[in-house]
């Protein structure tokens, strides 16, 4: 039997298995929403908790080693409860940030605290963050699969994320109004002026 040093251990070493696992985990719960979604994008490795960004984040405190598909479920059991465009399930969605259509990218990391009451400290920080108090009943366009991104279909999951971002939520209107060659559109709304066949 191992213990819990040794399973911390194991646990903690970041490599490609793990990495495979923590994916799996996130886009399967992405491509299992209800109803389905017509722009989740698929989710994709990212060294976030070294960086220095703003992001989504789940967090688990355990007295117990668990393993990462251990660890996803238990966040994704948060969202049970969630029905889609009900506005009444609003504060369940917030914890709930796997389903989040733009968040495209995951970083997860655990720590092991031999001093405090729960152990194991387990982190996954999803980027860019949703919980967009305008979509927070609806995380996602209900449709058919991959019907936003037709072209770029991975088993249900779009393929083609725009990188860049917008820094207002009002960036539509502003092109709208204003046009591109603004130069503050232009700055501040880079993913509404640049992406005009991805998932923003």
């Amino acid at each position: 039997m191992q213990s819990k040093q040794q399973m911390f251990q194991q646990q903690n070493n970041i490599q490609l298995k793990n990495k495979q696992v923590i994916l799996k985990e996130h886009n399967e719960i992405r491509r299992s929403v209800v109803p389905t979604a017509r722009n989740m994008l698929k989710m994709v490795s990212y060294a976030y908790p070294l960086a220095c960004i703003t992001c989504g984040e789940n967090i688990l405190l355990s007295s117990q080693p668990k393993t990462w598909a251990e660890t996803i479920q238990v966040w994704n059991s948060q969202g049970s409860n969630f029905k889609y465009a009900n506005s009444n399930d609003t504060l369940e969605l917030y914890e709930y940030n796997q389903v989040w259509y733009n968040s495209y990218q995951v970083g997860c990391a655990v720590a092991y605290c031999p001093r405090n009451q729960y152990n194991y400290f387990y982190v996954c920080h999803y980027c860019p963050p949703g919980n967009n108090i305008m979509q927070v009943a609806a995380p996602y366009k209900s449709g058919p699969r991959c019907a936003d991104c037709p072209d770029h279909c991975d088993k249900g999951l779009c393929t083609n994320p725009c990188r860049h971002r917008d820094a207002f939520p009002n960036c539509r209107n502003m092109k709208t109004l204003f046009g591109c060659r603004h130069s503050v559109v232009r700055e501040k709304c880079a993913a509404t002026c640049k992406c005009n066949t991805q998932i923003i």
